[in-house]
């Protein structure tokens, strides 16, 4: 079976692709006068907080798409504000460290009415060590550490639409019910795409559970599974077919090679920064979930 011949694209309105590439580092950030930038005053015993959710979370994104310590957010902050001509101030760096463990992030996004086709993959962050040229010209470093970022993204719309930040030790499959339970339940969800590392009975019962199609690959030391039930009858058929037919065939056959959209997705995320700069893991959580989704 031969392989399709690629279609080659030429540019022809060079003019307008240009303009296209210089515009994607025009940056104009504003503040709009509207926004709600103090917070509300609450009956509530004790010190009413300052600034709104919203402030916080407009510096953080600030802080992570810049890297900026919290101390330049104060200063950078301020400097827009003052271009914008308003009578805010911007927020300290003690409060956006304090407010950050706390903040309740709003995630927009557009909910699928056809079936949601979810594409799961994890990937590492670094948070400890050096360089990987200090790796490289003085052997392995013994204190690296990590944490795992789990996401699930929309095939249509790229959106992320569940994520969950864990430590190094925690397998892939202990977290896919975690991330289908930040699906809305009334949502339908149509199918799940996962690598090799999810085929096990509990992602299967999980995506059973709501009713989706679990495309997933068998292992390559797969075996049939012994007991009798629907999942795991289903899953034997399955090797089956992917030993009678191969790999290859059954990746286009099933639309497997749709994954790789996901892959396409954590490059966007880690061209944004792979290490974490938080201490705390909780404000971690919080810092790279509003960095991814933003």
């Amino acid at each position: 079976m031969k392989k399709p011949v690629p279609k080659i694209y030429r540019t022809t309105n060079w003019s307008s692709y240009n303009q296209a590439l210089i515009k994607r580092r025009n940056i104009s950030i504003w503040f709009d006068p509207q926004t709600q930038w103090y917070a509300q005053p609450q009956a509530k015993h004790g010190r009413n907080q300052t600034y709104s959710d919203t402030a916080i979370q407009c510096c953080l994104m600030i802080k992570s798409i810049f890297r900026l310590s919290l101390r330049m957010v104060t200063g950078f902050v301020q400097s827009i504000i003052q271009l914008s001509g308003l009578n805010w101030t911007a927020p300290d760096y003690s409060t956006l460290c304090r407010r950050q463990k706390h903040i309740d992030i709003a995630i927009s996004y557009q909910k699928s009415h056809e079936g949601l086709h979810l594409l799961v993959d994890s990937t590492g962050l670094k948070f400890l060590s050096e360089g990987e040229w200090k790796r490289k010209k003085h052997q392995p470093e013994y204190r690296r550490q990590w944490r795992k970022l789990h996401i699930g993204i929309d095939a249509k719309t790229l959106q992320i639409r569940a994520v969950q930040l864990t430590t190094k030790n925690v397998s892939d499959s202990q977290v896919l019910g975690d991330l289908l339970n930040q699906i809305p339940s009334d949502e339908l969800i149509d199918s799940v795409y996962t690598d090799g590392a999810y085929d096990t009975k509990l992602c299967r019962q999980v995506i059973s559970d709501r009713h989706a199609h679990a495309v997933i690959p068998p292992r390559k030391n797969a075996r049939p599974w012994k007991d009798k039930k629907l999942g795991s009858l289903e899953r034997n058929e399955l090797l089956k077919t992917v030993k009678g037919l191969g790999r290859t065939l059954w990746k286009k056959w099933s639309g497997y090679h749709r994954r790789s959209l996901v892959e396409t997705k954590m490059h966007c995320i880690k061209l944004l920064g792979d290490k974490l700069s938080a201490r705390s893991f909780t404000v971690r959580s919080m810092k790279f979930m509003h960095v991814s989704l933003s």
